[in-house]
């Protein structure tokens, strides 16, 4: 085993519990707010550009674009971009005053499998815990992260696209 690769176990077990999505979120009417919008109707997708803002309870996404598609299913993906910086999200955790928030330069959302995926420049913080790195995906139905330098990959020999995480040590009053 490299000596990269058990803290790379040590920040992914310790980063799982970071955050517990609001489960009542996925229950409220998504809103969402931006400059312009195109609709194609007959393929289910609508393009909202320009300081978008979604929200859906207490998650808020926010991006210069938002690419959201419908299947057939009714289940809906999105693609939050910032060509000016970083797209965001943030979300209050499930059962706390605590919210999760995140950001890259790219943010898919899958609604039917609940997962979030981050690319580039990626971080997550919750309760001042952080992982930062290439690619972060988050599943709220497992409650799991996995951080990595890219999508199914796996550590290299050299420490390249290392990631990193921050854990703060917790108060028992908390």
């Amino acid at each position: 085993m490299t000596p990269r690769l058990p803290a790379l176990l040590l920040a992914l077990l310790l980063a799982s519990p970071l955050a517990h999505a609001e489960r009542a979120d996925r229950d409220k009417p998504v809103n969402i707010e931006a400059n312009r919008v195109t609709v194609d109707d007959r393929n289910k997708v609508h393009i909202f550009e320009g300081a978008v803002v979604l929200t859906q309870g207490t998650l808020t996404i926010k991006g210069e674009k938002l690419v959201v598609t419908q299947g057939a299913d009714g289940f809906q993906n999105g693609v939050a971009t910032n060509d000016k910086g970083l797209a965001s999200f943030r979300q209050k955790r499930d059962g706390s005053d605590e919210y999760v928030y995140g950001e890259a330069e790219r943010i898919e959302y899958d609604s039917r499998a609940e997962k979030a995926r981050l690319f580039n420049r990626a971080m997550v913080n919750s309760g001042g815990d952080e992982v930062r790195g290439h690619y972060i995906e988050y599943d709220s139905i497992s409650e799991n992260y996995l951080v990595t330098n890219a999508p199914g990959s796996k550590p290299t020999a050299t420490g390249d696209g290392r990631v990193r995480a921050v854990i703060q040590p917790k108060n028992e009053n908390r």
